[in-house]
């Protein structure tokens, strides 16, 4: 089963660079930094971390009517000079449309993602330099869960972890009480459907701010917590389990 989990870089086993053999920076979290063989194989053939996955793709067409329906102007009426400053919308690598108040669509694709309207694996990705937005329905993207932070204004708890006490203890209940079909059991699926777990990719991860751990949080909340909305779900998660053999 772990054979499914594993990447291979189709080059020759016999060249000495050491660049391919090395594990990328955009691989972090999603790329385990220490499961590879030994000998010529070394660093060509990696093994996915453990909470990494991979997306199976999901129909980009709601995607696109939500957009239609939530202000995008389509591109046959795109006029340069008379909308300078619009945000250019991507689907899937395609540009069809654009829109005059992206920050406030990216929020709502957001929350949409997260209440599980749209599909968790769905990449939401706004790089406010290029004047872009871009989403991904498609398959083959890896990804890797995330605490999600509290980042509305409004709210209390501002700062801090959604993820609470009380979650946690339905996950141990669920986990030691006897299987029954007929109770909704609370699993990791509950966490993603409840927003305090979302998924994101390598793409995304390059416009979110991400605290490793939760004193990294805590020292944040002073100074840039407007901008904190992730956290690690552990570090020990970005390595790949190593099995022994016994005989």
């Amino acid at each position: 089963l772990s054979h499914l989990r594993r990447t291979n870089t189709p080059i020759g086993r016999d060249g000495k660079i050491a660049k391919p053999r090395q594990l990328h920076n955009t691989h972090w979290g999603l790329v385990c930094p220490a499961e590879t063989p030994e000998g010529q194989a070394c660093g060509l053939v990696k093994n996915l971390s453990l909470m990494s996955c991979i997306s199976v793709g999901t129909p980009s067409e709601p995607i696109l009517y939500f957009l239609e329906e939530w202000g995008m102007e389509p591109l046959e009426d795109y006029v340069p000079s008379s909308s300078p400053d619009s945000t250019r919308v991507f689907v899937n690598g395609v540009w069809v449309g654009t829109h005059r108040e992206p920050a406030h669509l990216v929020d709502t694709m957001r929350n949409l993602r997260r209440r599980g309207d749209i599909s968790p694996e769905v990449s939401i990705i706004r790089d406010i330099r290029e004047k872009e937005f871009k989403i991904f329905t498609d398959a083959g993207r890896v990804y890797r869960p995330l605490f999600i932070v509290d980042d509305d204004p409004e709210s209390e708890t501002k700062g801090e972890l959604k993820l609470k006490k009380e979650q946690v203890h339905k996950l141990l209940n669920s986990e030691y009480d006897e299987y029954d079909e007929d109770t909704e059991n609370y699993t990791w699926s509950s966490l993603v459907s409840d927003g305090i777990v979302e998924y994101v990719d390598a793409e995304e991860e390059e416009t979110i701010m991400i605290a490793m751990t939760p004193e990294d949080l805590e020292a944040s909340k002073g100074t840039i917590a407007e901008t904190t909305n992730d956290d690690e779900i552990d570090p020990a998660k970005r390595i790949k389990p190593v099995f022994s053999n016994s005989t």
